[in-house]
């Protein structure tokens, strides 16, 4: 096993844990991150010699800090945390969007600035921050998360822009068929979504996974955001 050390924040479950997965796969270290202390130590358990666990609510920003005090060197990093949520405006919840906003736009900053000093500054390291495709295809309810995802574009960029030579990059996945939240619905509710792909297939955690390892590891690629989706809508 190497002594590269990858971060995997929000990777207790769904393309999170893949990812986790797959960095230990490769022969590299990975600290996986979620919120409920007992269940993130399992979980790394289940993955491997190399996993470990560590819990921290980046909702819970200055809380971030003595969360991962403990953690050393650090050669890449996947802020995949994420929350589900419908909010609409006629039916706006405050306490629910600001967590939100909080978890990605305030988390994923305060977990980069907490990190620096032990990021490698060198353009081996990438970051890779996950948003998702409603920030330019809405859909109701999606208000709050279509601005945050957007919101996650322009972070990229000025990341990108202040922490050069490492590398930042978005990821942004459209409807991921065989991921627990979209592999659990009722049949037939894929069908549709499915349809407006040029293939007729969904995107999958592995082409997300792929995905996530190539922003993390190629050299030439920094401050752009990634569509993972089959072609999905331009059909």
């Amino acid at each position: 096993m190497s002594e590269r050390t990858v971060v995997v924040v929000g990777g207790t479950s769904g393309i999170g844990l893949e990812v986790a997965k797959e960095v230990v796969r490769r022969g590299d270290r990975v600290v996986l991150t979620g919120r409920d202390p007992e269940r993130t130590r399992e979980v790394a358990a289940s993955v491997g010699e190399g996993a470990t666990g560590v819990a921290v609510d980046i909702s819970e920003p200055e809380t971030i800090a003595a969360s991962l005090a403990g953690i050393g060197a650090v050669h890449g990093l996947v802020l995949a945390a994420i929350e589900r949520d419908a909010n609409t405006v006629r039916d706006y919840d405050i306490a629910r969007a600001k967590r939100l906003v909080t978890l990605k736009l305030v988390g994923y900053t305060e977990t980069v600035h907490t990190l620096l000093g032990r990021l490698e500054e060198s353009n081996d390291t990438g970051i890779v921050l996950f948003g998702g495709r409603a920030k330019d295809a809405p859909y109701p309810g999606s208000t709050t998360v279509s601005t945050i995802n957007g919101g996650v574009e322009g972070l990229v960029h000025s990341l990108a822009l202040e922490l050069a030579p490492m590398r930042v990059n978005g990821l942004h996945p459209g409807i991921v068929g065989d991921s627990p939240f979209w592999a659990g619905k009722p049949e037939g509710v894929l069908a549709g979504y499915e349809s407006r792909t040029p293939g007729g297939a969904l995107a999958t955690m592995a082409d997300i996974v792929g995905a996530t390892m190539f922003l993390l590891e190629n050299r030439g690629v920094s401050g752009i955001n990634l569509c993972v989706d089959r072609g999905w809508r331009i059909t």
